[in-house]
């Protein structure tokens, strides 16, 4: 049970997952979280490396779509200027969301990666839906109330998988 929990992959931000190295391993498109994953969560707008990276992604032939648990109005601000397709108000981890994203994107599961800040919601989604995961460290550590329960949550589960020995990486 908690093994659904484990990402496949842990790096510090979206920037070290490069579009060369994704698409060596198969991987033609990309579902990824928002807030914390891409900008902070209060932070309207894409930086100018986010913008950049998605760039890369695009000039590569890699698809991004982002998904997001938050409001249209929040994930709309933020995805239109991009030209990226989104899904809001996705109640992750449920599937529902992973599997729209990935038929927009008209590929195989096995050819989409999960890209997010959150165990509960990203991780677990993502390997419910068969999906290859991929947990980055967020960007800031403040978080909305239910988000802040969350963490908690997770770092308990990381500190049982750390014992175990399922996890290597350190906070």
């Amino acid at each position: 049970m908690l093994k659904l929990f484990l990402p496949n992959e842990h790096v510090k931000n979206v920037f070290e997952i490069k579009p060369e190295a994704l698409k060596a391993k198969g991987v033609k498109g990309i579902i990824t979280d928002l807030d914390n994953t891409l900008v902070a969560w209060n932070v309207k707008d894409a930086t100018p490396e986010i913008i950049q990276w998605f760039k890369s992604m695009e000039k590569n032939d890699i698809k991004v779509t982002i998904i997001s648990n938050n409001n249209e109005e929040r994930v709309k601000l933020f995805s239109e200027p991009l030209e990226t397709p989104f899904v809001f108000a996705a109640r992750k981890p449920l599937g529902r969301a992973f599997r729209k994203a990935v038929k927009q994107m008209k590929l195989k599961k096995e050819e989409v990666v999960v890209i997010g800040d959150q165990l509960l919601t990203d991780v677990l989604g993502g390997n419910r839906s068969g999906l290859h995961t991929i947990l980055v460290v967020p960007i800031v550590q403040t978080d909305g109330k239910i988000t802040r329960i969350n963490r908690q949550i997770e770092r308990r589960i990381l500190n049982w998988m750390r014992k175990k020995g399922m996890i290597s990486w350190e906070e």
